[in-house]
């Protein structure tokens, strides 16, 4: 059995290295076939390192610096001795399957893009973000990546998020574009273009202009748009979620002794709604376009959230996603 080899960024987001360690562990306890490699300053790892049955399969490639959380992107270039850059140069080098961080998200970009390096044929990478739905999750392509974006770039998204979409168990995914009215002639000329080459591409694959309410609540597998739209509706929902938590919790609070029996009741069903909104759970967003399995966790993330992430990387090479997408678009 062929090992999966995963670049995990150990000294990447706010809560290094001690979450990183231990995701890595509750990775490795899931998955037989994979390897850990963890990218940081070799001193502050061994000690975290507990001896358990995973032990064998991780190994710590040394890095001297950080790259800040809230440096300037175009800086990792020059900064090839942080633990950044050097996870990215072990998928460049064929050393890894796949890089994990919940670093600086601007500086993940810019290894994804130059250090690990674009598909051949694709002009821009996309982060594709796992959204809850009403289906179990729907793909929200691009995610921040790139604020301007042309019909083509939205195209490629477009195909990106569909063979995504299948790897994540979808047989035949649908893909929205992300517009102001589903009628075809609504939208600016960026869109009203990229609804023919997404029709063209896809073919009835393709479901045509879908609104911001069919992110979480329609029948699209994929939602495409610029990294600009996007991340504010990223955003928005994740304020709206916060919004609807804080104010169950202060009107159960305000009801009383027959709220909180209420609340009783209703415990393992908000559980599993928690659950279900947790971003932990998501693990981490697909950088894609690129040729190599990359994937950023978010920043505050905890150990079960570096589980998850490892885990989208894991899948990503496991079921060929990078090659699918190198069959896709690189003779464009």
């Amino acid at each position: 059995m062929q090992s999966i080899r995963i670049a995990l960024d150990a000294f990447g987001g706010d809560n290094a290295p001690q979450v990183n360690v231990d995701g890595a562990f509750l990775a490795l306890k899931e998955f037989q076939d994979l390897e850990i490699l963890l990218v940081g300053r070799e001193e502050d790892l061994k000690p975290l390192i507990k001896e358990s049955p995973e032990t064998s399969r991780i190994s710590i490639v040394d890095a001297r610096e950080v790259f800040p959380m809230s440096e300037k992107p175009s800086l990792l270039l020059r900064k090839k001795e942080t633990s950044l850059y050097k996870a990215a140069i072990q998928v460049k080098d064929a050393n890894a399957d796949a890089l994990v961080s919940a670093g600086n998200t601007g500086g993940v970009l810019a290894a994804a893009l130059f250090v690990v390096g674009r598909i051949k044929g694709v002009d821009r990478g996309a982060i594709a973000v796992l959204v809850p739905s009403k289906n179990g999750f729907t793909i929200l392509i691009d995610a921040g990546a790139n604020a301007e974006a042309r019909a083509e770039h939205l195209r490629d998204f477009g195909t990106m998020g569909y063979e995504y979409a299948k790897l994540l168990g979808r047989e035949k995914p649908k893909v929205g574009l992300l517009n102001v009215g589903e009628e075809q002639e609504k939208g600016t000329e960026l869109t009203k273009l990229a609804f023919d080459y997404l029709k063209n591409d896809l073919g009835d694959s393709f479901a045509g202009n879908v609104e911001g309410r069919d992110i979480n609540y329609g029948d699209v597998d994929v939602v495409v748009c610029s990294g600009f739209d996007g991340n504010i509706a990223m955003k928005t929902m994740e304020g709206t979620g916060k919004l609807i938590s804080a104010t169950l919790k202060k009107e159960i609070k305000k009801s009383g002794l027959f709220g909180i029996i209420g609340a009783l009741f209703l415990k393992r069903a908000l559980g599993r709604l928690k659950k279900t909104m947790d971003p932990s759970e998501y693990g981490g967003a697909f950088i894609l376009g690129v040729k190599g399995a990359v994937v950023k966790a978010h920043g505050n993330s905890n150990a079960l959230a570096i589980k998850n992430a490892i885990r989208v990387a894991y899948q990503g090479v496991k079921g060929d996603l990078i090659k699918k997408l190198e069959e896709k678009l690189g003779g464009k």
